[in-house]
């Protein structure tokens, strides 16, 4: 086995920094679900009540399992499925990687139509456009019922992220990620201030954060779960694509930690951005909290422009924030179109630029049927989000809790000695991922169907 691992992965490129691994991962890590999930997650399940249960949910379940799929990638040198190849060779573990891959690109698929949406309201924000809308509600649907536009949108985005990931790992995914997740943290907090410092904005704190007991219980326990496992990009293949990438004194549990970190911060800095605007701007408080509750792509194109008209200097704002939904939007297309590239790449021994131009291809093809059917959107939506994805993260736990040999884990998880790991805190990690991590997630898998 180490002789393949050996053999393989001679000329794998990995990170060029330590900054550049923790950003990519990260940038995949924080999307649209952190923007638009996680604020109404927390308030309608307590506040900060939630946000303790998340947190302890991150340490227990999300930290460990993305660890796991950083060991499987590092160990393996290789793409998600070939990862598994080199490590169980001869045996069927392969479809776990190929599992991750398809979900990727099926991900990709209806994806791709909401960042499409994300590129059309920066455009009208700019052109000033978007400020002059009396019915946010109209406009989107109008938008959703208008084909051409949707695919012209969604291939524009999909070419984009093809742009980045075929300039490679050090000059397209790292030097991306560097630039674009500092500009991320910027803009938010930017707007941040600007939401927190407008008159009756305490009352959109209080109800995001204001600690309410009254809400826990098992469903809160289980939001957060699914969050803290849908959040951090696990059980698609990304961890285990980056983390071939990572050089071996990369330390994967403080790299864990601080994307956990980095991702969590991004998903209460978009909540001091949207609730305290929202009971600051809007007339109706009863109308607006239901839409915080529900949350989702409503919140983003229908509730917040229409909370920005209502501020000075609206086009401004509303031009940031789009602008900064597009980042968070193409840092996780990048990761998800690597995913798949990299499998085409070396599975069937073609060029990058040309497995990059198969993969960008499918996915618009994928992304024109889910513009033209929301009913196909959804089934897609659904079909990874509550079985493939947690499917995949259940395999990834087995694999390295039960099947993956104890000497080459713990050989991954110290560094190859070069970070000291007491027996304690292994047999811990152990324990975790062989017991917690499946139980937990197939918990989120019986929530996510019921």
């Amino acid at each position: 086995m180490e002789h393949v691992k050996h053999q393989h992965s001679l000329n794998r490129v990995s990170f060029g920094s330590k900054l550049g691994m923790v950003a990519a991962a990260a940038g995949s890590a924080v999307g649209l679900g952190n923007i638009w999930r996680f604020p109404s997650s927390t308030a309608d399940g307590g506040g900060a009540v939630f946000i303790l249960v998340y947190l302890v949910c991150i340490l227990l379940i999300g930290i460990p399992m993305m660890m796991a799929e950083f060991v499987v990638g590092r160990a393996g040198k290789a793409n998600a499925s070939m990862s598994f190849r080199v490590l169980a060779p001869g045996t069927q573990w392969k479809w776990v990687g190929r599992l991750g891959i398809l979900t990727a690109f099926l991900i990709l698929g209806f994806y791709q139509v909401v960042c499409g949406w994300t590129l059309w309201y920066f455009i009208q924000s700019v052109s000033g456009q978007l400020a002059s809308v009396t019915d946010y509600a109209g406009d989107f649907s109008n938008l959703a019922a208008r084909f051409p536009i949707q695919v012209a949108l969604m291939a524009t985005f999909a070419i984009l992220t093809g742009v980045f990931v075929n300039s490679g790992v050090k000059k397209g995914i790292e030097k991306s990620a560097k630039l674009l997740m500092p500009v991320l943290f910027l803009l938010l907090i930017v707007l941040a201030i600007r939401s927190i410092t407008l008159e009756g904005a305490g009352e959109g704190l209080s109800f995001l954060f204001h600690p309410d007991f009254s809400k826990l219980n098992g469903s809160t326990f289980l939001s957060a779960l699914g969050q803290s496992f849908f959040s951090l990009s696990l059980g698609m293949g990304i961890m285990i694509t980056y983390g071939s990438y990572f050089k071996q004194d990369a330390h994967l549990f403080k790299t864990a930690a601080q994307v956990s970190l980095l991702d969590t911060l991004v998903a209460i800095l978009a909540g001091l951005v949207i609730f305290p605007a929202a009971f600051a701007l809007a007339p109706d408080k009863a109308a607006v909290t239901q839409e915080l509750v529900k949350g989702g792509p409503g919140l983003l194109f229908i509730t917040v422009p229409g909370l920005f008209k209502s501020l000075p200097l609206s086009s401004l704002w509303s031009s940031i924030f789009f602008f900064l939904i597009m980042i968070a939007a193409i840092t996780s297309t990048i990761s998800l179109t690597e995913t798949c590239v990299v499998f085409v790449h070396e599975r069937f021994k073609l060029s990058r630029s040309v497995g990059t131009i198969i993969v960008t291809a499918g996915v618009i093809i994928l992304g024109v049927f889910c513009s033209y059917s929301m009913n196909f959107f959804d089934r897609l939506d659904f079909l990874t989000a509550k079985i493939m994805l947690p499917l995949g993260g259940l395999l990834v736990s087995i694999f390295v809790g039960w099947f993956m040999q104890r000497k080459l884990v713990e050989a991954e998880l110290t560094s190859e000695g070069r970070q000291h790991w007491s027996i304690g805190m292994l047999k811990t990690y152990t324990f975790l991922v062989r017991f917690i991590a499946p139980i937990a997630i197939i918990a989120i898998f019986i929530y996510g169907l019921a």
